[in-house]
């Protein structure tokens, strides 16, 4: 099968399709042939060397596919049959034409999407329900603040945040991110390159502040963070497009907020936890991308490219100019 693959770790230009072997599933694992999958920083962090797949992970990038079951391994005890559309979280392999996985981890493509439009789901909504839900605590009531709101997590987590009940803000660095971010339905939207987002957040929320920050910035936010979180706030740390190293009284600032600073990543989390949020997000979202009305959900997508022109898509997603996610098309 082809397979995107790099050498050695470094820039966009090390990528290329290369033919390798095709993968068998194992026991209780399903293979599927992947129609689209989609882009996440995770690859780009693991091109450059920064960010190895978890143990027994495929070394291919990919951490979300669309496509059809292909073949079904040993003791597949579920609802899938061969040639059934799904769409699946991966620990890595989506950016090939076939990987193995799971079959717990297949969740069935809601009607009226296309390919591209599912492979943009798994990843994004997973994490942003998962912060949300799991571990922000989200309740009815409470405002968000949603850093990097027009990425492919800030455009789900600002449309499930309103499904919860509670009222979004975003950050984001441009005037068409913001109005995307507000189409999609988030209350107010700050441009990090022209204001103080801690600020305009405290404003707007009358000094309050925020009862929860979805942060993938790090470092560079710290202080600003801890200014607009209000008193008992969680603050969820799922990345760190910012840095990893602070200076100053974090500790103290945040011990008279009474906050939470809590950390999360999706990649490594063992089967079982997958396969709850899997389930979980099954059950309660998937149906509502399918259902007319203001509730609908919808995966935002930015650029469809060939899987051939890979190299041109890691440089886009560098430019930081995406709206939404970045979906790559495999040869069917």
């Amino acid at each position: 099968m082809i397979a995107v693959h790099f050498d050695k770790p470094g820039g966009p230009e090390n990528l290329y399709l290369k033919e390798v072997a095709k993968p068998s599933p194992g026991e209780g694992e399903v293979l599927l042939k992947v129609a689209a999958s989609a882009l996440n920083r995770a690859d780009l962090l693991q091109r450059q060397g920064q960010y190895a797949p978890p143990p027994g992970a495929s070394n291919i990038l990919g951490l979300e596919a669309s496509g059809h079951v292909a073949e079904l391994g040993a003791g597949c005890q579920g609802p899938w049959r061969v040639g059934d559309p799904a769409m699946v979280l991966l620990s890595g392999g989506g950016q090939a034409q076939y990987v193995t996985v799971p079959a717990e981890l297949l969740m069935p493509i809601p009607a009226g999407l296309t390919m591209c439009q599912a492979a943009a789901i798994p990843e994004a909504w997973l994490t942003a329900f998962q912060l949300l839900h799991l571990v922000g605590n989200v309740q009815a009531g409470d405002s968000v603040l949603i850093h990097a709101g027009a990425s492919g997590v800030g455009t789900a987590a600002i449309q499930l945040a309103r499904m919860a009940g509670a009222t979004p803000l975003v950050t984001a660095g441009s005037q068409e991110k913001l109005q995307i971010a507000e189409k999609l339905g988030a209350a107010a939207g700050f441009n990090y390159k022209e204001e103080d987002f801690s600020e305009a957040t405290l404003k707007l929320t009358k000094g309050a502040g925020v009862n929860l920050i979805l942060d993938c910035i790090g470092g560079s936010y710290w202080e600003k963070n801890v200014n607009c979180l209000a008193l008992d706030g969680h603050w969820v740390l799922y990345g760190l497009l910012g840095g990893a190293v602070i200076s100053g009284p974090l500790f103290s600032k945040l011990l008279f907020k009474r906050g939470s600073l809590i950390t999360s990543l999706l990649r490594p989390r063992d089967k079982k936890y997958k396969q709850m949020l899997v389930k979980a997000f099954t059950e309660q979202i998937l149906p509502h991308f399918s259902t007319e009305g203001p509730q609908r959900l919808l995966p935002v997508l930015d650029r469809v490219y060939p899987v051939a022109e890979i190299q041109e898509a890691h440089e886009y997603m560098e430019t930081n100019k995406n709206v939404g996610k970045i979906v790559l098309e495999l040869p069917q």
